[in-house]
């Protein structure tokens, strides 16, 4: 008896096992991520390749042989660099069009008082958040308003057409942001009411305007609309595009949060009955919030589509960043060789500082509304 419950008692030393390998650090981030396997190390290999011949490239072009200081006369004579002089001395009409130089206080000030609002309102530690949405929502748009159209409280007015450039282009992302996206929840909540009418409505609006390309919804409401509209009566262009894009942006966003709201299990829907909460007060504090966090990278790729395609509107005449670059590139004065090429990579850079801080701002809020549900990046 004795025999057999000491025969599973170890009487002899094992031998030491070695180190854990390492978990941490660069090299076995690298390891792991970029040497990993065979097609891993390929592809690695291929992208490394790629990169050491375009990059040496780009740095030669952008920064190496730049012109940054000179004239016309230095960038017809330089030929292997950007011409970024020209970019410095057409700075301000690239930036505000053919706005007034005395006003340009104006889109300053506005540039500087909606970011203003609009930081602390993103920034999740600043208290008194729905104070400062009213401010920003109700309060913002018609002080910007009054201030850049002129024509009240002494200023000069200064007529939407005279707009123009990266003032034109912010205008019409933030704008389309933050009118599009309620207006995709109320058609996304529409899409799924029991209610025939308004499902039937809400339905055809979305396909209607998902089956349209954006290019004849900004032909539609610039050349089309006026001709349906009574004799004498005229609808700014710029307010046209504005209403087009939110609109048809509107329909894309309800296909995104009609996907949030189907993926919440339906428990939920059954425990805000239970709770005895009514509609809209069970979307309001309990459906709404998780589905909104589910679709959280639809809703951020729609909008950043949106900030991209606000360039479609220079071909109904309005003077956006695109349109105001390629106009400031036909000035026989600056003909150089490298001049367009410039200009496209500035509107290039200022399209990615816009698109990379919508998606880096999204990542943020997910993993801040991280709660569980999250099973990989």
């Amino acid at each position: 008896m004795a025999d057999t419950i000491y025969a599973y008692v170890q009487t002899a030393s094992q031998e030491p096992l070695p180190p854990p390998g390492r978990t941490t650090g660069t090299i076995y981030w690298i390891q792991k991520n970029l040497f990993s396997s065979f097609s891993n190390t390929l592809l690695t290999v291929v992208v490394g390749l790629f990169l050491l011949w375009l990059l040496p490239i780009l740095y030669n072009f952008l920064i190496g042989h730049a012109v940054f200081q000179g004239d016309a006369n230095t960038c017809r004579i330089n030929v292997d660099g950007a011409c970024w002089v020209f970019i410095g001395d057409r700075i301000r009409f690239i930036t505000y069009g053919f706005y007034p130089p005395a006003e340009y206080w104006r889109p300053n000030l506005v540039f500087w008082v909606g970011l203003a609002l609009i930081i602390p309102l993103v920034w999740t530690g600043v208290p008194y958040k729905i104070l400062n949405a009213a401010l920003f929502f109700l309060v913002f748009p018609v002080f910007a308003f009054i201030l850049l159209n002129g024509g009240s409280f002494g200023l000069l007015r200064v007529p939407t057409e005279l707009w123009g450039g990266l003032m034109i282009t912010l205008l019409l992302a933030v704008v389309g942001v933050v009118g599009s996206f309620p207006i995709g929840v109320l058609l996304a909540l529409g899409r799924r009411s029991k209610l025939p009418i308004i499902k039937t409505f809400c339905v055809l609006f979305i396909e209607l305007w998902r089956a349209v390309p954006l290019i004849t919804v900004l032909f539609m409401v610039s050349v089309m609309l006026p001709l349906f509209m009574p004799q004498g009566t005229t609808i700014d262009k710029l307010l046209r595009a504005l209403v087009g894009i939110t609109v048809f942006y509107g329909a894309y966003m309800a296909e995104v949060v009609r996907g949030g709201l189907q993926a919440l299990p339906r428990g939920q829907y059954e425990a805000a009955s239970a709770l005895g909460l009514n509609y809209w007060k069970s979307m309001a504090f309990i459906i709404l919030p998780q589905a909104l966090k589910y679709v959280i990278p639809g809703i951020v790729g729609t909008l950043i589509s949106l900030v991209k395609d606000t360039s479609l509107v220079s071909i109904i005449g309005i003077f956006d960043l695109l349109n105001a670059i390629q106009s400031a590139g036909s000035d026989s004065a600056w003909a150089t060789p490298t001049k367009s090429i410039t200009g496209y990579a500035f509107a290039i850079f200022i399209f990615f500082i816009l698109c990379f801080s919508l998606s880096r701002y999204s990542l943020y809020m997910e993993r801040r509304l991280n709660t569980g549900h999250k099973r990989g990046n």
